[in-house]
């Protein structure tokens, strides 16, 4: 199995290969000869035209065979693109494609640098090369949507503003020129419920939060799942948990809080439960939270109302690398403190550091090895370090980088990677999601 680095690329075993990236993103296909356009609009595979010679599209799987691609084919382009349309990849989790060849066999793993704005990512290709089939990875983004991207393949595009959100660039056509439906109207905010935790906010001088539909959304499926089973739990009973939730609906968060309560009757009663208790009044006047969504949902059977609350500051780059310079300022402190040199950050350790998280969260393991066998120093390798010595630290659930580095340095294990002497350079990396919230980890390099 390889881990690919953007411009990598490893050839494929001989028949159909499968090509899947997990979440809330849309995949297309865009085949092409050696002009690098398309010969017709039939060589643009989407939602709307999920198969062509030798592509099909199905649900979050493109599935490849270059034996069957249309006479002159020689290149298979990916695509991958919020499900929901016009949102930028960097809200999004991260993106993580898994290829797979005949008999399921794992091939290679890419995960590209997270996006920003983008709202496309040509995220891989498949390409002749002699008599077989190789594949490049790629991470180029768009910021146009795909429209941008089939214009650049020679797709003719037609104008369609109704069937899309504000913002969002014109579609591809398709056959019988149907178009995805609009998304559904965001929920609104609990009457009274803002301003009562902005005025308790404002009364120990932290900034108001901003209501947040997709917060909502999650908050009001999940106190559903708590009403329909008659208990509070951060997992519904198929073993889905808040934060999965929060993350299938295209909320990409970087801190993120919670109230799970069931008996008060209305908003003011929930806020004022939320500030009773000091644990739970610390969330609702933290600043590491700018947006807020809440649910609520009644118990048919006892009465009981049974609420969630979804506090968040959501993903960006500039607050990944601030998390990230903050773990290794924290690691720096203890080693410091013990006479030992501080360690210097690294990119290459940093992309390895943060792929290992992101998978975590999109593969739902917790391990140093992963569910294909790779160790640390195999990440660290296909990132392009050369280290020789290699060592990694990984947390779950901790909320703050000071909590996780508190977490390591209270386990004697972790506290040794931290405090090695032959440790040179440190990369962190950082995922929201999954069944503990959050994924952090450190590799080092000596």
């Amino acid at each position: 199995m390889n881990e690919l680095v953007a411009g990598g690329n490893v050839p494929l075993p001989d028949g159909a290969v499968t090509l899947r990236v997990p979440g809330p993103f849309d995949l297309s296909v865009i085949v092409t000869g050696d002009s690098g356009k398309v010969a017709g609009d039939g060589d643009f595979v989407f939602y709307n035209q999920p198969a062509t010679s030798g592509a099909r599209l199905q649900g979050d799987t493109v599935t490849v065979d270059g034996r069957r691609l249309r006479a002159g084919a020689s290149r298979v382009t990916v695509a991958v693109s919020p499900a929901e349309p016009g949102t930028p990849l960097g809200r999004l989790p991260a993106i993580a494609l898994q290829v797979h060849g005949p008999g399921g066999r794992l091939v290679a793993r890419f995960t590209p640098p997270r996006p920003d704005r983008e709202t496309v990512l040509l995220l891989a290709e498949i390409y002749r090369r002699g008599p077989g089939w190789k594949l490049r990875a790629l991470g180029q983004g768009y910021a146009d949507g795909l429209a941008g991207v089939a214009r650049d393949f020679g797709v003719d595009v037609a104008e369609d503003e109704a069937a899309q959100p504000p913002g969002a660039g014109p579609l591809p056509s398709a056959p019988g020129g149907a178009s995805p439906s609009s998304a559904p109207s965001p929920p609104s905010s609990l009457d009274g419920f803002l301003p009562l935790v902005n005025a308790a906010r404002a009364s120990v001088g932290a900034p108001p939060v901003a209501f947040d539909a997709r917060l909502a959304a999650a908050a009001g499926a999940h106190a559903a799942g708590m009403a329909a089973r008659s208990a509070l739990g951060s997992q519904d009973a198929d073993g889905t948990s808040l934060y999965q939730r929060v993350v299938a609906g295209g909320y990409a968060y970087l801190a993120i809080g919670e109230h799970l309560v069931s008996g008060p009757r209305t908003p003011a009663d929930f806020v004022e439960y939320c500030l009773s208790g000091e644990q739970s009044r610390r969330t609702v006047h933290s600043r590491a939270y700018t947006q807020v969504g809440v649910g609520h949902t009644t118990d048919a059977r006892s009465g009981d109302v049974y609420w969630t609350a979804l506090w968040a500051t959501p993903f960006t780059q500039r607050g990944l690398a601030e998390w990230a310079a903050a773990v290794l300022r924290l690691t720096n402190a203890e080693r410091t403190a013990q006479g030992l040199r501080p360690l210097s950050p690294d990119p290459l350790l940093t992309v390895a550091a943060q792929g290992h998280s992101a998978d975590m969260v999109a593969r739902a393991f917790y391990s140093h090895t992963s569910p294909d066998g790779g160790e640390p120093w195999h990440r660290a390798s296909a990132a392009g370090s050369t280290h020789r010595a290699i060592g990694e630290n990984i947390a779950c659930g901790q909320r703050t980088p000071a909590e996780v580095v508190d977490g390591w340095m209270n386990s004697p294990g972790h506290r040794a990677n931290i405090l090695k002497p032959s440790f040179t350079h440190l990369g962190v990396g950082f995922a929201g999601g999954g069944s503990a919230g959050t994924y952090w980890t450190q590799l080092f390099g000596g």
